[in-house]
């Protein structure tokens, strides 16, 4: 086959030198760029005309829908650049002598060719497996895509390490060697890459953050889901449909709240108060007893306290004439009562976490009474009409208690009373 080859060169050196008589070398040369270039031509039609139609004919009939997505094609066609470029060296190869430097030209341009479209093939190969695994790595909560950056990252810097030696006709070793000095200007240029995937391994470990969490995190203005985890940012929708982007750092630097434990718990927590003017707090009269008492929800709650009342007071033999003495039933603690079996008999309350109707040190606005239950359901809007609902019945029966919700006076209080004092007058 070589003994061939040098035949045709030297067949065609002696044709040039017949025909054009002169520098037959620099004609050889061009003659050889002329055949270099028709077969690179003939090479990208082959691979991306006819190959590439019968690979999507033989994957439409198997029924490979794979080949169809655009990563896919990405990497088949870098992959043909990569065989041009291959082709192309080897045919400088076969038709220059090793001291051209005409060879040497295009051998270097060839490998810088097949090293970026090398690793262009490699990152279309790792957003193609991206792709693929995607619902899947959500459902373990593996940030895979900070983890497919940071490999694209390091296989970047290692290409231009190789690029620049190849260039250079040095070892890449050398190159390495070397980074120590400049290792100082690498780490401010690449600090937010580093400090990024640092974080990412952390949250990863420690699984403290995965792409559908709801965070909050109100030193960056974040309250939304978590739609994405790159390599030095974090996106999240929030709830107004705006985009917030955090630094990846920030989320270990920096405290935030993640409401995943709350959806995986299938409760939310009502924890809200109504306030009462204390003026209206009292004790229960007969007449109020009795009414009360016909209340599906006090019934055996009023019997039970009226029960154990009436007998601490018989065995202290207490005067109950004076309003002070023994034990009385108050519209308040009876209200709060009502409130713990009503939360207990309401079908959108969980009944196996924590609940309870507690009173809170009064302040100047009244007698906080607070309502501690979850819900049975976590989606926002529900959670939102079943809190409602509740303070709306609470609201509601107030006046059945003879208790008054506290208001601060409002400018038609004080009109009232203005004209009030006027009508006196």
């Amino acid at each position: 086959m070589d003994t061939i080859r040098e035949e045709i060169k030297l067949f065609l050196i002696s044709w040039l030198d017949q025909y054009w008589p002169g520098n037959t070398q620099l004609e050889f040369n061009l003659l050889v760029l002329v055949w270099l270039g028709l077969c690179a031509v003939a090479v990208h039609v082959l691979l991306h005309g006819v190959v590439r139609r019968v690979i999507t004919d033989i994957t439409r009939k198997a029924g490979q829908r794979w080949q169809h997505l655009p990563d896919a094609d990405k990497f088949y066609r870098r992959s043909a650049f990569i065989f041009q470029g291959i082709v192309l060296q080897i045919q400088a190869g076969l038709w220059l002598d090793e001291s051209s430097s005409l060879l040497s030209f295009i051998a270097t341009a060839t490998n810088q060719w097949i090293l970026l479209f090398g690793l262009l093939a490699f990152f279309s190969l790792l957003d193609f497996f991206q792709r693929l695994t995607y619902n899947k790595s959500h459902t373990l909560n593996f940030p895979l895509r900070g983890l497919v950056q940071s490999i694209k990252l390091i296989a970047s810097v290692l290409v231009v390490i190789l690029a620049i030696s190849m260039l250079m006709n040095k070892s890449p070793l050398i190159l390495l060697s070397g980074l120590g000095a400049v290792s100082a200007v690498l780490m401010l240029v690449f600090k937010d890459p580093i400090l990024g995937l640092v974080a990412g391994i952390q949250l990863s470990a420690n699984d403290m953050l995965s792409v559908g969490d709801w965070l909050e995190m109100p030193k960056y203005g974040a309250d939304g889901d978590v739609i994405d985890i790159g390599l030095t940012t974090v996106k999240v929708q929030n709830w107004d449909k705006t985009i917030t982007t955090i630094p990846t750092y920030a989320l270990i630097s920096d405290s935030f709240k993640n409401w995943r434990g709350m959806s995986e718990s299938g409760g939310r927590r009502i924890k809200r108060s109504v306030l009462i003017d204390t003026s209206s707090i009292q004790f229960l009269s007969d007449e109020q007893l009795q009414r009360l008492r016909k209340a599906e929800l006090l019934g055996s709650y009023l019997d039970e306290k009226i029960q154990a009342v009436e007998e601490s007071n018989r065995r202290n033999n207490t005067d109950m004439s004076v309003l002070i003495n023994g034990r009385r039933l108050t519209n308040i603690g009876t209200f709060r009562g009502y409130l713990l079996t009503y939360l207990k008999s309401h079908p959108y309350i969980h009944q196996h976490m924590t609940l309870m109707v507690r009173q809170l040190s009064p302040t100047t606005d009244g007698l906080p009474i607070e309502i501690y239950a979850f819900t049975s359901t976590t989606a926002w809007a529900r959670y939102e009409d079943i809190q409602s609902d509740i303070f709306d019945h609470v609201f509601a029966v107030l006046p059945e208690f003879g208790l008054r919700a506290h208001e601060s006076p409002t400018g038609y209080d004080i009109r009232a009373l203005v004209r009030s004092s006027d009508t006196l007058t």
